[in-house]
């Protein structure tokens, strides 16, 4: 029995956001919770989900649609686990690989507009305190660039340290801040667009089929200038991965392409959420 409610909190645990009871947990043995956990995270699958996983169509609320304010845009983003928790400090060395696409497909032809490829590497941390459970920390070396050369070539590299921290069963905030390496020549004043951190809160109904998430994205200098990332989804059946998906986008830096356009816009799709809590 004991064994088994383990193993249950480690699954739930990793079922994205806090999704349930079990993500604090003790038991009524002295028993070190804290090993137990880590043996279980070490036998866990090396392959998964890293961000959400989407496909989503939509356009500027503010304005009637036409073919260049309304687009669909997806992601694909995976996690390869290469250690168990043998490094210095319990952490695991992770290969991460996030693809982001903007495609115009109300225009003629349907044209691929942007592509943003995002691998990195880095060590992730589980946190517990008192024999508890309470999220984790990232160390992260990233690359960011759209594939394209000659003007339309887009690129910068960062080294992030973020952290995720269960507030209770419902509720998840997180943050992230970055030391940044541009070194596309068309790019120089990216941070002024993406800034140099972000953070957020992610909130599950009790009954676990809907949930939000709110994050802003600081962009660089001392006026409040976010970039607003707002999601809704909502699952419809007990068992599936799959939500319906709202998500909308105020600000800049939503594609590479465009990092200085402003764009405003307002989507709806599918999303797949990742066992492990969703990066941002």
């Amino acid at each position: 029995m004991k064994t088994f409610r383990i193993l249950y909190s480690i699954v739930a645990l990793l079922l994205c956001i806090p999704t349930v009871s079990a993500q604090i947990i003790k038991t009524e043995q002295s028993e070190d919770i804290t090993d137990s956990l880590r043996r279980e995270f070490d036998s866990g699958p090396y392959f998964t989900l890293y961000r959400d996983n989407y496909f989503v169509v939509g356009t500027d609320p503010t304005h009637k649609p036409t073919s260049r304010n309304s687009d669909v845009k997806f992601q694909v983003s995976i996690a390869q686990k290469l250690t168990k928790s043998t490094l210095p400090g319990g952490t695991y060395l992770f290969l991460t690989y996030t693809q982001n696409v903007a495609w115009d497909v109300f225009k003629r032809s349907m044209p691929m507009h942007d592509f943003t490829f995002n691998p990195g590497i880095g060590l992730v941390k589980p946190l517990f305190s008192k024999e508890r459970f309470i999220g984790k920390a990232t160390l992260l070396l990233e690359h960011m660039s759209n594939g394209r050369d000659s003007i339309q070539s887009r690129s910068w590299n960062r080294v992030s340290l973020g952290a995720s921290i269960l507030v209770d069963e419902f509720i998840c905030i997180n943050g992230k801040f970055w030391i940044p390496i541009v070194d596309g020549e068309n790019n120089r004043d990216i941070l002024d667009y993406v800034g140099l951190f972000q953070g957020g809160v992610s909130m599950l109904s009790r009954d676990r089929k809907l949930g939000g998430s709110l994050h802003f994205v600081k962009r660089r200098g001392w006026n409040l200038n976010f970039n607003t990332i707002l999601e809704l989804y909502w699952r419809p059946w007990d068992r599936a991965n799959q939500y319906f998906f709202l998500q909308w986008y105020n600000g800049y830096g939503e594609n590479l392409l465009d990092y200085n356009v402003f764009h405003n816009r307002l989507r709806v799709g599918i999303v797949i959420k990742p066992r492990f809590f969703s990066e941002y």
